[in-house]
């Protein structure tokens, strides 16, 4: 049986899950990494993108919401989702002290494709968000490069690797290795199948409080409690039609699969979550003044907050299930999840 098999069952999931049962199950969406390792165990980092439609993001932007479930966080181009409710690059994950170098190569992406940028029109809101890998890389060595993000964006596909790759390579989840981790669901409104699609990049928790599909299993793992801190990173998908205030009300609910594997959020870890649909596009050059979008109705929205829950529940397992013992610098190792299954 596969992993992807084993982690449904472990959380005996409710709804179906996608064919790939990762987040591309939502039509149009797709993942590229660039992983960095070396060979002394130093590196281990690189960059994840996400990628919301194959087309223009800039002039075809989607309906986001951001939520910041706890703010000790270094990410960028969040307050520009709130504030206008769209996504209008791919979404950039790597480690902390790598944002910037990342941001540009994202600025620098956007205003290839889009040569009016600053110009005729505005400047570009690109969204780089980040976990620390600093106990298992050397993040003080800057190695993340713009290439390697330019890579990452190239190598975006609908069949992508989960575990200790891109963003996710030198993070840990629990106390044991994560990274990144997808997982899907379909969800039935009214006759018409929809999919909700979850990434998530993992770095946070104590491993006494690891809880898999409700079985406490990091009581029998570890004896003392250590700090929740590190960061997690979601990302929610769909194609419900959704708008961004819907989309942060599901964005929120990610909270709550933080919660069942065993997080409180502690003092040191950024979690943020950002949602988009991919139902609706938002022309960044409308040829009307009034624009007309389709949106689900509230009182036929609780099947999409589930679902979303018990995919980034999934994902967030997921991320562990398929990372395999790794060494880190300073002599650091972390074993995998797998081995106490």
């Amino acid at each position: 049986m596969g992993i992807k098999q084993n982690a449904a069952i472990l959380l005996h999931a409710r709804y179906p899950k996608g064919p790939r049962n990762l987040i591309s199950d939502v039509a149009g969406v797709t993942v590229g990494h660039k992983t960095l390792i070396s060979d002394d165990h130093t590196v281990n980092t690189g960059v994840t993108v996400i990628k919301p439609h194959p087309g223009n993001c800039y002039c075809e932007k989607v309906f986001a919401a951001a939520e910041v479930i706890n703010g000790f966080g270094k990410s960028a181009g969040l307050v520009q989702i709130g504030e206008l409710g769209t996504l209008e690059s791919p979404i950039y994950l790597t480690n902390t002290l790598s944002v910037g170098t990342v941001l540009t190569a994202a600025v620098k992406q956007a205003l290839a494709e889009n040569p009016q940028i600053g110009v005729s029109t505005g400047t570009v809101n690109c969204v780089v968000c980040e976990c620390n890998d600093g106990s298992m890389n050397d993040i003080r060595g800057l190695h993340v490069t713009e290439e390697d993000a330019q890579q990452a964006f190239r190598a975006a596909c609908a069949d992508f690797e989960e575990g200790a790759v891109g963003a996710g390579t030198g993070m840990k989840m629990m106390g044991l290795k994560g990274g990144i981790g997808s997982a899907s669901r379909l969800v039935t409104i009214q006759e018409k199948t929809y999919t909700v699609g979850a990434l998530a990049l993992t770095n946070y928790g104590s491993t006494r409080n690891l809880t898999v599909g409700g079985d406490p299993i990091g009581r029998r793992i570890a004896a003392e409690h250590g700090p929740d801190q590190g960061s997690c990173i979601l990302i929610l998908a769909t194609d419900v039609p959704l708008s961004d205030r819907q989309l942060g009300r599901a964005a929120k609910r990610s909270a709550h699969a933080l919660a069942r594997t065993g997080s409180y959020s502690g003092n040191g870890s950024g979690d943020i979550a950002i949602a988009f649909s991919t139902a609706n596009r938002v022309a960044h050059f409308p040829k009307e003044a009034e624009e007309t979008y389709s949106f689900l109705h509230d009182d036929f929205i609780d099947p999409v907050f589930e679902a979303s829950v018990e995919a980034m529940e999934e994902a967030l397992l997921s991320s562990m299930l398929h990372a395999c013992p790794t060494d880190g610098i300073r002599g650091k190792h972390l074993a995998a999840l797998g081995e106490y299954l």
